[in-house]
């Protein structure tokens, strides 16, 4: 089954995680009470809608606690923020990721419940979506329009196979630069290497091939 998501508030910030969630295949409900944003989402996002999120009635009526995740990406407006995530607990969504203006608001969020809070100049929305879309990756930086480098988590699909028994770069494209192991670094990992459980692996590639690599085997 496709993940499902609410991102609430489709700025700059918002916006950039509809799209990167749209393109790693996942359903999203796009909301924010600017309707000319919500048209310029209405054919990207599987839902678009023009909705006050503050009212906790209009949030019962799309049914939002029936989605997993719920990112609320407001704008400048740090109360409409509070309160949105306020009702959204209260209505008992599961998982809620908040973006924060400053460590004040990040404090008040922590503080009524808010699972994650994020701060758009430290955290890109395509960092974020790669994130909250895979338990497995740890980290995604971004080296170019194109390429990016990722640490993911080892799973069951990868330990206890060699490097070049998985020949990831054959197969995707991508390249296995290092190998954290507990408080160690394996830089260039030989090829005869097994992979364990709790191996952190850094690899760099195309963002193409990084998303073919996450939905064939981190998913």
């Amino acid at each position: 089954m496709k993940k499902e998501f609410v991102v609430i508030g489709l700025g700059r910030f918002g916006g950039s995680i509809v799209r990167e969630l749209i393109e790693q295949d996942a359903d999203v409900m796009a909301i924010d009470k600017d309707s000319e944003r919500v048209d310029e989402f209405s054919s990207i996002a599987t839902q678009a809608v023009v909705a006050d999120t503050t009212d906790e009635s209009v949030l019962k009526s799309l049914g939002i606690r029936n989605f997993e995740h719920v990112i609320v990406a407001i704008g400048e407006n740090i109360q409409a923020s509070i309160l949105t995530t306020l009702m959204l607990k209260e209505i008992g969504v599961k998982k809620i990721t908040v973006k924060a203006q400053n460590d004040y608001h990040a404090k008040v969020l922590h503080k009524i419940g808010a699972d994650k809070v994020v701060h758009p100049e430290r955290d890109m929305g395509i960092r974020i979506a790669h994130n909250i879309l895979s338990n497995n990756v740890l980290d995604y930086l971004e080296l170019s329009d194109e390429h990016s480098i990722m640490e993911i988590k080892v799973n069951n699909k990868l330990a206890g196979y060699t490097l070049i028994g998985l020949d990831i770069r054959a197969r995707y494209g991508i390249n296995i630069v290092a190998i954290k192991r507990g408080d160690d670094i394996i830089v260039s990992p030989q090829a005869d290497m097994e992979i364990e459980q709790e191996d952190i692996l850094i690899i760099i590639g195309s963002d193409a091939d990084i998303n073919r690599f996450e939905k064939k085997v981190m998913n």
